[in-house]
């Protein structure tokens, strides 16, 4: 038997590398309607768009607010309230 599993290497376990997770459901510099469900462990509000996590700073849970995207990663993306 070799060093290597399949999926793994010698040192550090699962091999890790850039992830593409797919086109997501938002779009920077679009605006939507969200409900916000729970808050972040820094104060953010959590709201999803057909599951994807959006962060929007100065909500609570229970929220419903207009925002507009204004970053997307790989995870999540972060917005603000549209006034």
């Amino acid at each position: 038997m070799g060093y290597y599993r399949e999926g793994t290497r010698k040192f550090g376990g699962p091999r890790r590398g850039p992830a593409n997770f797919g086109p997501k459901p938002v779009e920077e510099g679009k605006e939507y309607e969200v409900d916000i469900k729970e808050i972040s462990r820094r104060g953010e509000g959590i709201a999803r768009v057909e599951g994807f996590v959006v962060f929007v700073p100065n909500t609570k849970a229970g929220d419903h607010v207009k925002v507009k995207v204004t970053k997307v990663s790989n995870r999540f993306a972060t917005a603000d309230i549209v006034q």
